[in-house]
């Protein structure tokens, strides 16, 4: 594996613009999304950016100026993990057709770059697109585009996890120019967490977390009282917020605070209906689908209660707020556990895991944060920029700026 270290910013000024297509599928909550949106507006300095977005798209997201948007059928995961059409009009076998044609037919305007988000090291289900994506562009030659996988921090456990590896390698080897990180690689490496028996043959570069700009964190928390809490967009957080629930009683009578719920825009609106129902009968404790700013509302807050998805863990250190995570951990899902073992262990924020939490053990967890002050850590956080600024660099064939290899 090649390694290369973080890339510096460039004058942005000095760069030509070229066309670039980002693939994302998001299928069960909103961070690859979210990210990806992310990745869009520090592109879009430099690209015309073309964005496929292969899951649903929550009413309210907000798309960065510039970023043009392609919804392709949306198609999802079950509760048995089998792929579901999220268009009640079409079947998934549909979709599957429809999304290929879609992507080739934009694959044949010949972008400069093609960015794919995750696959192959997951999205093995989405293969039946992809690989006629990277086969389209191996037969363009030598004008074919530069071909770049994104990748978060650490990826998730697999039963099969040699045999998951060995192919993703095989696969990146043989159609990918490089794989950004988006992770400061003194927190997370991708050897932690990739071991295939053929090594990488292509560079992975380390970009930073991406998160969104904001002024830093060096501020006076502001005097609001109340606990915010949240699961991303919302579709398996049911658990977490009916603990949460349970416990306000005993965190409003110890501390007087109230409790916000933001749900999400995928909570089932069984999930959805019952919450507001208690709420409705419960003075200080509300609920919400969704707010403008969830970093605001964490900032804004006396301690933050959420799983530790990628996104909000960037809103959690950019906000500086007393944080307890609930990390989801079913059907041996283990990437937001390790993150945040990791982030407990240098005393950012306390973990209680899933099959620990109930009301008793979260209110208590609560109590003990209200007034305390964080560790803070030095993280880098310009991943947004630095993604930009290497896959232009790639795609104008120009060296990219980098540490020696490691």
């Amino acid at each position: 594996m090649t390694t290369c270290e973080i890339a510096p910013a460039i004058d942005a000024s000095a760069l030509e613009r070229l066309g670039l297509l980002f693939y994302c599928q998001h299928s069960l909550g909103l961070g690859h999304l979210a990210r990806s949106l992310q990745l869009a507006a520090g592109l879009v300095e430099h690209f015309d950016v073309t964005l496929l977005n292969g899951g649903r798209l929550p009413a309210g997201t907000v798309v960065p100026a510039g970023v043009h948007v392609v919804n392709l059928p949306p198609l999802g995961h079950g509760p048995d993990h089998a792929l579901i059409s999220h268009d009640t009009n079409i079947t998934v076998a549909q979709a599957m057709t429809a999304r290929t044609g879609i992507i080739l037919q934009h694959m044949s305007r010949r972008p400069a770059a093609l960015l794919i988000e995750l696959f192959p090291f997951g999205r093995k289900k989405f293969d039946f697109e992809l690989r006629p994506l990277l086969e389209a562009v191996d037969a363009m030659g030598d004008e074919r585009p530069v071909v770049v996988c994104s990748l978060r921090d650490i990826l998730v456990g697999r039963r099969k996890q040699a045999e998951q590896d060995e192919r993703a390698s095989r696969i990146v080897n043989r159609f990918f120019d490089a794989v950004v990180v988006h992770a400061d690689p003194r927190f997370a490496r991708l050897d932690e967490s990739f071991h295939p028996q053929t090594p990488l043959s292509v560079p992975v570069y380390y970009t930073g977390f991406v998160a969104a700009r904001s002024a830093p964190p060096a501020f006076v928390r502001p005097d609001v009282h109340r606990v915010v809490v949240s699961a991303g967009g919302g579709m398996v957080g049911g658990p977490l917020f009916h603990a949460a629930v349970a416990a306000f009683p005993k965190i409003r009578q110890r501390s007087g605070l109230d409790m916000l719920i933001v749900a999400g825009p995928f909570v089932p609106e069984s999930t959805f209906a019952q919450l507001s129902s208690v709420a409705a009968s419960i003075d200080g404790l509300n609920v919400e689908h969704h707010v403008p700013d969830l970093h605001e509302e964490i900032r804004r807050s006396a301690v933050t209660i959420s799983q530790c998805g990628y996104n909000t863990t960037m809103d959690i250190l950019r906000a500086g707020t007393p944080a307890i995570v609930v990390p989801y951990a079913a059907n041996g899902e283990d990437e937001q556990t390790r993150r945040a073992e990791r982030l407990e262990r240098a005393g950012v924020l306390r973990v209680l895991p899933a099959d620990g939490c109930d009301g008793s053990s979260l209110a208590d967890s609560v109590l003990d944060l209200v007034g305390t002050t964080p560790a803070s850590v030095q993280l880098d956080l310009d991943g947004r920029e630095r993604t930009a600024t290497i896959i232009h660099q790639l795609a104008s064939a120009r060296p990219v700026v980098v540490g020696q290899p490691t």
